[in-house]
């Protein structure tokens, strides 16, 4: 069996407000090639986790490293380049409505790289297709559903082969077909491209289905509880509220 290699490692982390306390002692790591869920009820922080892992808000204590490289301790510009190998789909998708979809993937191409206009329309064309919508190049986000906008907002996401890709909760305001297919679609690009994937998420259909890992966020206790596989966790745990979590209190 092939020894993990971390690809990023939380240590001692606390997150806060100003003295307001949201999170401490928050140690885990992240595996290359995992499909990582960061999990909670509502106000645990999540997504304060998400932007403290893409370099959008400091740690008020505590080290994130990406491989060997203390991130929050490096400079901006080794920020940026760390970060600059990932890419991020935000809930809504954040797509520029003005823009067509290939508009939208070709931006971060035209920003950071010197790709012709010819060999950026192939890789947008490429993107597209990676997440089933191929032809859509034209269409602009009003004239697509929102799981397709979910799509759309992936492949913009992996516009510049990202070695990590975040999500923050891909599945929120799908209906369950449309949540079951975006799963799908996060399996197989981690089964073809090898990504590591991060995602914020409370859907428990899409923590069985997806999560190879994961940390569990408990807003009672402002700290964590638990990590690892989550149907394992789900098998194993001894605590009640890491259980209710996982099961929204049913009957076993």
């Amino acid at each position: 069996m092939t020894e993990k290699e971390a690809h990023i490692t939380v240590q001692d982390l606390t997150m806060a407000y100003g003295d307001f306390v949201l999170m401490r002692d928050l140690t885990f790591t992240i595996n290359r090639g995992d499909i990582f869920i960061v999990m909670g009820g509502s106000g645990c922080g999540k997504s304060t986790m998400m932007t403290i892992l893409i370099g959008l808000k400091a740690p008020a204590k505590g080290k994130v490293f990406y491989g060997e490289v203390d991130f929050w301790g490096a400079g901006q510009q080794t920020r940026d380049q760390i970060i600059r190998r990932a890419g991020v789909m935000y809930q809504s998708g954040a797509l520029w409505s003005s823009m067509t979809l290939a508009e939208n993937i070709a931006l971060p191409l035209e920003t950071y790289t010197d790709l012709s206009r010819a060999r950026i329309r192939e890789v947008v064309e490429l993107k597209l297709a990676l997440v089933g919508m191929a032809g859509f190049a034209e269409f602009y986000p009003s004239e697509i559903s929102g799981g397709m906008q979910k799509r759309a907002g992936i492949a913009r996401a992996m516009a510049l082969d990202p070695e990590i890709l975040f999500f923050d909760e891909p599945s929120a305001g799908l209906d369950p077909v449309s949540a079951r297919r975006l799963d799908d679609l996060i399996l197989e690009l981690r089964e073809s491209l090898g990504t590591t994937m991060v995602v914020v998420t409370h859907e428990l259909a899409s923590i069985f289905a997806i999560g190879s890992n994961s940390v569990f966020l408990d807003v009672s206790k402002r700290t964590m509880t638990a990590t690892g596989n989550p149907n394992q966790l789900l098998a194993e745990t001894q605590d009640p509220n890491l259980r209710l979590f996982l099961t929204r209190g049913e009957k076993s």
